[in-house]
């Protein structure tokens, strides 16, 4: 099937927006595809893989620019401004296009000033603590929290780290005290080290800890078990139901690109999607896969906007803002 077939037959299997003259001929060329973060981070590794694929469906080059700063906020704003033809994305998540939107003064705005194109991974965070945490189980970890002077280390004031971590004292009424510092990494080091008790973060960063036996894993923040890593119960299972976060990741075009032309995009990322490679890729990355009928646009919309409305009040509530 040629490639403009292939992806005719996309779209219309996917029963959004048909193909109009305008994308008969898109891409004509190379598309820029903006990560809020630096490389080797897992937003990029997600970025490429998504990337390569689709470049092999549209038959253009899809550039990969790191744009890092401002937790996003600088990336935010640079694709927000983009031209509208869709030639530039990005690729963002809960913390970028939810949780920056509560924290940051921005100059764009988070839901509106974007055209979705789709919800391309879900991927929950873990409740882990250092090596030599005495508590066997979350509950036990609870109690320990309770009646002990606790340290949690976050990506800073704002991050998504921070914010599950106020979102859990707010479920379970326990305290401990939140340590800053620049990115996930170094608070992940220091969590193996001992130097600080827990950390709130995505299994696609800390999941090589945690089979490595670096880290404890008390609870995977969702309904459901990881398909990466069964062995991890869930929070409900765990004894905090309820408590669930996710740091799933989406791609959108600026505001105003043509609907044919989000259409085109929307297919391409679909047909990566349902490669099983790309799959089990994003699976040892902690990402899984949504289904279909949450990948077109208005589903990844109606997702942001139900976030939003989760989020902000608590963050506000916390009076969190970047420093």
């Amino acid at each position: 099937m040629k490639r403009r077939d292939f992806i005719r037959a996309a779209v219309g299997a996917a029963a959004i927006w048909p193909i109009a003259a305008r994308a008969q001929t898109f891409p004509s060329h190379s598309i820029t595809l903006i990560v809020p973060f630096a490389a080797g981070g897992p937003t990029d590794v997600l970025a490429r893989i998504l990337a390569e694929h689709m470049r092999q469906t549209l038959g253009q080059t899809v550039l990969i620019e790191n744009v890092t700063g401002a937790s996003g906020a600088i990336a935010g704003l640079r694709a927000a401004r983009a031209a509208p033809d869709g030639y530039t994305l990005t690729i963002g998540h809960w913390g970028t296009h939810v949780l920056n939107g509560a924290v940051y003064s921005l100059q764009y705005d988070v839901l509106n000033d974007f055209e979705p194109v789709a919800l391309v991974g879900n991927g929950p965070q873990l409740i882990i603590g250092r090596p030599k945490l005495p508590a066997k189980d979350l509950r036990e970890l609870i109690g320990w929290l309770k009646g002990n002077k606790a340290t949690a280390g976050t990506a800073g004031p704002g991050s998504g780290a921070h914010v599950a971590g106020v979102f859990f004292q707010n479920l379970t009424e326990t305290g401990f005290t939140f340590v800053p510092y620049r990115g996930a990494g170094p608070a992940l080091n220091d969590l193996m080290a001992g130097q600080i008790d827990i950390m709130f973060d995505q299994a696609t960063n800390s999941l090589p800890q945690v089979r490595g036996g670096t880290v404890k894993a008390y609870a995977v923040t969702s309904r459901t078990r990881l398909a990466s890593a069964p062995e991890i119960p869930t929070v409900d299972e765990a004894g905090v139901p309820g408590l669930y976060i996710a740091y799933w990741h989406a791609i959108w075009a600026p505001k105003n690109t043509p609907a044919d032309v989000v259409a085109v995009l929307n297919a391409a990322v679909r047909v990566a999607l349902a490669d099983a490679a790309v799959q089990r890729r994003f699976l040892e990355l902690g990402q899984e896969t949504p289904p279909p009928e949450r990948q077109t646009p208005a589903a990844l919309k109606a997702h942001q906007s139900e976030e939003i409305a989760k989020w902000w009040p608590i963050v506000k509530a916390a009076n969190i803002k970047a420093e």
